[in-house]
């Protein structure tokens, strides 16, 4: 089956929604998402979307808040771009729908997180992401012109290279022409075909052991282009959100940074607050001192979780401000407004992705990336709170007229893509290893590529992670895909990536802490770490079913 659109967009969170409704007044648009439409991360963004909105802040502050968090490698011209296009794209959600809270004597009650020098973060109580993404769905869902491919799932991208033998896969002259999707409901293959392709597949936090993404974070974007030739930057910045709640049940369920931001103290568990030892800014350092310092009073004490003390704010102030993280705790026996949370830090956001320029084209023509997938260089080594939904409604918005002029040029030789082949692959006999591998991966990154990492641990995860993917790439071979086969796949090379960046950063900076090199080397490595996969090797290896050049 070959189902053709003018603009394909992998993703429906605020990065890809945004898009497709910006696009589709130019041409048709298909969706495709893995899960369900509402199922993204951006549902779960509790905190907010940072922005200049009072006349009280300014752009330059926005900026320089940034920039710090940054540690040195944000791109000064897209964070100046980001800041100052933030409220008329916020301007735009507010118009089809979105509801944030309003102040009594402000136009918006702007919240104050860590990093943040004023108060700015836009939010609807501490479910604000699932506010955006109601209004993005409803106006979605509205059009005519856009087409929705539910538990659909990206297998790898269809590239001039891959046909033409003159073309190196990821050179200026390779283009992206479509992508094979798995339907994992009807367990069936499809080929999609197009003139623009968006990736905005979020995160891939389901690398890591404990993370507070939703389960469909497995790194698929990044893999499907690494494969494909694209190129992937800073991998080894990933972001650990300090505060989750610590419950067996709770699967790492976030408790937002505005807690912190209304007053929430850290404490150990005898009850000693402990972050004005590490930073002058205290509860609300940068995210990345927060959970390094967590950590080292876990590691210190031995305990399994510090504390996070909102008992002596008003019961009634807690129960309006955090509703959802308030009811979620009372069903895991806690009180918020009557005793101190226990929480832990759990992988939160990916501050690296596929390179993309300040409009979201990559190094392939006619393939766009945007959100948590992609590298802008507004985030640099550490992301300032509130920012990755800034990023994903400027971004996109930026990508609109350069795919609608790509889209008026000549016309990709669709008709030339061949369906695809499942050679001789049958069904798996075997599925535990696809279980084992996953659990054996999430693992070693936890341990090995976390926190805090040292060059021996580094060096332990490349071999570990090396002899997985040869395993993954025989089991790939010899049996039938499914849905768990490509997030096994997905998940490896992501994973390969970040240990490959955490090797290669010989300094500590921001979210990357070696305890072989603390200390920052702007004379050699104030710079990014880009790689790009010699990918007639990479394809071959890991998807044999699709003929290349020798």
């Amino acid at each position: 089956m070959i189902i053709e659109k003018d603009f394909i967009i992998i993703g429906s969170g605020v990065a890809g929604l945004t898009f497709a409704l910006k696009v589709c007044k130019f041409g048709s648009v298909g969706i495709i998402t893995k899960d369900a439409l509402a199922e993204s991360a951006t549902k779960y963004a509790q905190g907010g979307i940072a922005s200049v909105m009072d006349a009280g802040d300014s752009l330059e502050l926005h900026v320089k808040d940034t920039m710090e968090t940054g540690r040195g490698l944000c791109h000064e011209d897209f964070v100046r771009i980001a800041c100052r296009e933030g409220p008329a794209r916020i301007r735009e959600l507010i118009a089809l729908g979105a509801n944030f809270d309003r102040g009594h004597t402000a136009e918006f009650d702007l919240g104050k997180e860590g990093g943040h020098s004023k108060h700015r973060i836009l939010h609807a109580n501490d479910l604000t992401g699932w506010e955006i993404e109601r209004a993005l769905i409803e106006a979605v869902r509205a059009q005519d012109n856009i087409d929705i491919f539910e538990h659909h799932m990206a297998i790898d991208l269809i590239t001039l290279a891959r046909f033409e033998k003159n073309i190196r896969p990821g050179s200026e002259r390779d283009e992206a022409l479509g992508l094979y999707v798995l339907n994992h409901r009807a367990q069936k293959v499809e080929t999609v075909v197009g003139q623009v392709i968006l990736m905005a597949t979020g995160g891939a936090g389901k690398v890591y052991l404990y993370t507070s993404n939703p389960d469909t974070a497995t790194g698929d974007g990044i893999a499907v282009a690494y494969r494909a030739g694209a190129k992937i930057a800073n991998m080894e910045f990933f972001q650990f959100h300090p505060t989750c709640l610590f419950h067996p049940d709770a699967k790492s369920f976030l408790i937002s940074e505005t807690v912190r931001g209304e007053g929430g103290i850290l404490r150990l568990q005898n009850g000693e607050p402990f972050m004005e030892d590490h930073h002058p800014m205290g509860c609300l350092a940068p995210r990345d001192v927060v959970a390094r310092a967590i950590d080292h009073e876990m590691k210190k004490s031995g305990d399994d979780y510090v504390l996070l003390d909102a008992t002596h704010l008003e019961g009634y102030r807690i129960r309006e401000r955090f509703p959802n993280i308030y009811k979620t705790c009372l069903q895991y026996g806690f009180d918020m407004s009557r005793e101190p949370l226990p929480v832990v830090p759990a992988a939160h956001y990916m501050c690296g992705g596929l390179v993309v320029d300040a409009n979201g084209q990559t190094n392939i023509k006619r393939l766009f990336a945007s959100g948590e997938v992609c590298f802008s260089g507004l985030h640099g080594a550490n992301r300032l709170a509130s920012n990755s939904l800034l990023e994903g409604l400027v971004l996109s918005h930026r990508a609109v007229d350069k795919a609608v002029n790509l889209l008026n040029e000549s016309k990709n030789p669709l008709a030339q893509i061949p369906e695809w082949d499942p050679g001789s692959a049958v069904d798996s006999d075997e599925s535990v290893v696809v279980s084992h591998n996953w659990d054996e991966i999430r693992r070693l990154m936890w341990n090995y590529v976390g926190i805090v990492r040292s060059d021996k641990r580094l060096q332990r995860a490349e071999r570990r992670i090396q002899l997985l993917l040869e395993e993954i790439q025989e089991y790939y071979w010899n049996f039938k895909i499914t849905k768990d086969t490509l997030e096994l796949r997905n998940i490896a090379i992501t994973a390969q990536l970040i240990i490959r960046g955490a090797m290669t950063r010989k300094e500590s900076r921001g979210l990357h802490y070696n305890l072989d090199h603390p200390q920052s080397d702007d004379a050699n490595w104030k710079r990014d770490t880009v790689f790009q996969n010699s990918v007639h090797q990479l394809i071959t290896r890991t998807n044999p079913r699709i003929v290349t050049h020798e």
